[in-house]
């Protein structure tokens, strides 16, 4: 008898010294706040999503975003900003180039979508899906009804054909040929390549459809969001504070380029600590 009640507090013991540690090595959540000429936004970085999370911190804390304007801005979609060379940047120039010289693994997971005030990864045409150094987006997005989301799913499938396809050892020697088309920065034979695999896509089947779970439906039928994205870009936190600036920004007139026609910038960005 002495024996159960000792294994059974032994037991007890070892659970809860077990619990202790997982909470010791779960690392809280980062606080980034922006400032910006239309009000301030704090956001809160995934720990799903390690290198986008560490990569934000870093060029936050190094004044990398000071200064940069919201560049890309479309209504009921997204704001767009992080392009370096927005920093200064007169009226009328073309933005969206602008980053560090280095890409960011994508940390693409099926937890994490696409609903109004998430933080995201812009990215390029490379097909791992990397995300930029410093682009990001933040998501307004609208409220989708069944149909809606129903044709947003049969678009992440088709952009799910075209990143299995090109990963398919059928078409190796074609995937280094785009790569190294982006790598030399040509363009037009990237185009040319890239053009193919989307016709080749439009009849893949060897990857298993995505379906948008029905927990994610009821946020984007009720919040709102962008669901067409999800799959597809890296996910990394979401707005805690601001989403009224997040709208505020959203409604700003804009040029045939999605580019503001008075300037919205990031004047300051920090971490905040707790």
């Amino acid at each position: 008898m002495k024996f159960l009640t000792y294994l059974s507090i032994s037991i007890i013991l070892i659970g809860c010294t077990t619990e202790n540690k997982e909470t010791e090595t779960t690392p809280p959540l980062t606080k980034v706040k922006l400032i910006t000429t239309k009000g301030d936004i704090v956001l809160q970085l995934y720990n799903e999503t390690p290198l986008h999370r560490d990569n934000f911190i870093k060029i936050v804390s190094d004044g990398v975003l000071d200064s940069v304007l919201f560049h890309r801005i479309i209504e009921n979609f997204m704001i767009q900003g992080g392009d370096i060379n927005s920093k200064t940047a007169q009226q009328g120039d073309t933005l969206g180039s602008g980053d560090l010289p280095y890409n960011i693994p994508a940390e693409i997971t099926p937890k994490l979508f696409h609903k109004k005030g998430v933080l995201a990864a812009a990215r390029g045409g490379h097909p791992n899906r990397v995300s930029s150094s410093t682009q990001f987006y933040i998501v307004q997005g609208k409220v989708f009804n069944d149909s809606l989301l129903n044709r947003a799913e049969t678009r992440i499938n088709g952009w799910l054909a075209e990143y299995h396809i090109k990963h398919d050892s059928v078409y190796t020697d074609q995937l280094d040929s785009l790569i190294v088309a982006i790598e030399a920065e040509d363009w037009k034979t990237f185009s040319t390549i890239n053009s193919r695999f989307r016709e080749l896509a439009k009849d893949y089947e060897d990857f298993e459809p995505y379906q948008i779970p029905d927990a994610h439906r009821e946020v984007y039928k009720t919040i709102g969001g962008t669901p067409h994205l999800d799959q597809n870009y890296t996910v990394f936190g979401e707005v805690v504070s601001g989403l009224a600036v997040i709208d505020s920004i959203a409604a700003v007139t804009t040029n045939d380029l999605d580019r503001p026609l008075k300037d919205v910038r990031i004047l300051k960005t920090e971490i905040i600590t707790e």
